[in-house]
């Protein structure tokens, strides 16, 4: 039995159609001197779009 990477799979949820949805990246620290704006994007979710092979790769038990 194949073990999905578990550092994509802590990172990501997938939906109940099959999509992936992941935080933005940047989000951690140095965030203070950020403007408001850039601060309120980064909080929005992002879809990552992965062909098929990548994901039976990554995600073999989602």
């Amino acid at each position: 039995m194949l073990k999905s990477t578990k550092s994509y799979s802590k990172r990501i949820k997938l939906t109940r159609t099959g999509k992936i949805i992941a935080r933005k990246p940047g989000q951690n620290h140095f965030n203070a001197k950020e403007r408001s704006r850039a601060s309120n994007s980064k909080h929005q979710s992002q879809r990552i779009h992965m062909n098929n092979k990548s994901r039976s790769r990554f995600l073999v038990n989602m």
